[in-house]
């Protein structure tokens, strides 16, 4: 086959990557799927193509899976590990099973580490490797962090995932490698742009290959893990029994103040997901604000409740499909409608309207100032003397922070909104957002960031 089968479609927003293979004979495999199928749909349409095979490396953290609904909307076979214990109809697999696809052919790999049950699928043309989808095993100069299934045996995942790399390493050198991990998923991909590469490539590149011995390897690679958001701990479960199906088309209730406010003093959470410069202008009161961008879905899941009703407020040109999309991967089935955007009607409703200060970097000598970023970002470079509480910790954290006038800070300013919003609801009513970041500080300052 002298062109790649393989197509690859990515989430920007988790950093993950899912894989239409074709086939060859109008049928594709795809792999890794998540329960956004949009993207894999159009894909599929374009190259003429009906999807027959569903495959899924591992009981995914960070998303729910599309393998269910593609069977019963798409009759696709669901390729998965047979150490998975999943509970609906699928294909189970163990290490060395191979599935016939028609000319190529699908090799199950045991890898585990970043899971127990976890599969890497080695595509085979005539005997001949293609190439690997090697799930959150061996990642573009990476490999997925191992501390998902218990906290209590990360050392012992790692030391796993060590074995499961060197096992990936011993492909020949011009096998490609394809991930479903990649820059920005919290599973521990690192920066950059590449989600694909070749073993070769890996074997010459990645620091965790090319790790002295086993311990080198397991010291590095715990020692880069950082915090990822709460919904981490329940999506594996939720993939093992199988997600509940969806509707198409999804939709988003309208709903009219007064029954806004019965929801939320029944104990529904607000979320207001219209830009930074619209929450400040004016919003409801207790509303979570999330700003609607790409990384929408991760920090609803890292802070907004998923057992609570959520109702939603969004600007009029705002994707109302997004919003749901973007929820239903990770899970959040819980919106119950829409509020219209329109204060004055809230207002008449019965329900409070609070403004919140935005300031720019000129103007923050007045203020204590709280980085919410991760870790990483505010050792890379902060403001002098700032607090770093992130964002994910901020609702328990909170109590610890100083009286008296707060700015929130992140890169660009959403992150800093959620924050602020947070501390609203704790009480805090003095606190602004900063429009823009350290970057912006340090141009007006004239002054180097701090660092470590």
């Amino acid at each position: 086959m002298s062109e790649s089968p393989v197509i690859g479609l990515v989430d920007e927003g988790l950093g993950n990557s899912t894989y239409l293979v074709d086939l060859g004979d109008g049928r594709a495999l795809v792999v890794d799927a998540g329960r956004d199928l949009r993207a894999v749909r159009a894909a599929a349409t374009s190259h003429g193509l009906t999807i027959a095979f569903a495959a899924d490396t591992h009981l995914h953290a960070d998303f729910l899976s599309g393998s269910t609904q593609l069977a019963a909307t798409d009759g696709a076979i669901i390729l998965a590990s047979a150490a998975g214990g999943r509970t609906f109809a699928h294909t189970a697999v163990a290490d060395g099973d191979e599935v016939d696809l028609a000319g190529l052919r699908l090799r199950a790999l045991t890898t585990p580490g970043h899971t127990d049950e976890h599969v890497s699928f080695l595509l085979l043309d005539e005997g001949q490797p293609l190439g690997v989808f090697s799930g959150g095993s061996l990642i573009v100069n990476a490999a997925a962090r191992t501390d998902l299934v218990d906290p209590s045996r990360t050392e012992e995942l790692a030391r796993a995932q060590y074995r499961s790399l060197r096992r990936l390493a011993a492909l020949p050198d011009e096998t490609a490698l394809w991930p479903t991990h990649g820059a920005g998923s919290f599973c521990s991909a690192p920066p950059g742009s590449s989600r694909t590469s070749t073993i070769g490539a890996e074997k010459a590149n990645n620091p965790l290959l090319r790790a002295a011995d086993e311990d080198t390897f397991v010291t590095a690679l715990v020692g880069s893990l950082g915090t990822f958001p709460p919904y981490f701990r329940r999506l594996g479960e939720l993939n093992r029994l199988g997600p509940a199906l969806l509707g198409n088309p999804l939709k988003l209730a309208s709903l009219e103040p007064v029954h806004a406010k019965t929801l939320l003093d029944s104990g529904a959470q607000l979320v207001d997901v219209r830009p930074v410069t619209d929450y400040a202008a004016g919003h409801i009161d207790g509303a979570l604000s999330i700003p609607l961008r790409g990384v929408f879905a991760t920090w609803l899941g890292w802070v907004a409740p998923h057992d609570r009703p959520l109702i939603v407020m969004r600007r009029p040109d705002q994707d109302a499909d997004e919003i749901l999309w973007q929820a239903a991967k990770i899970g959040y089935d819980n919106l119950v409608g829409e509020l219209p955007d329109d204060l004055e009607a809230a207002s008449a409703g019965g329900l409070g309207i609070t403004r919140s200060q935005l300031v720019d970097a000129a103007h923050l000598a007045a203020f204590t100032v709280l980085d919410i970023r991760q870790h990483p970002e505010f050792a890379a470079g902060h403001i002098p003397g700032a607090h770093n509480i992130e964002l994910g910790n901020l609702q328990l954290a909170a109590a610890e922070l100083p009286a008296g006038p707060l700015v929130v800070m992140c890169g660009h300013g959403e992150r800093g909104a959620t924050a602020a919003s947070i501390l609203e609801r704790t009480g805090r009513l003095d606190v602004a957002v900063l429009v823009g970041g350290p970057d912006d500080w340090a141009a007006e300052h004239h002054t180097p960031l701090a660092t470590a």
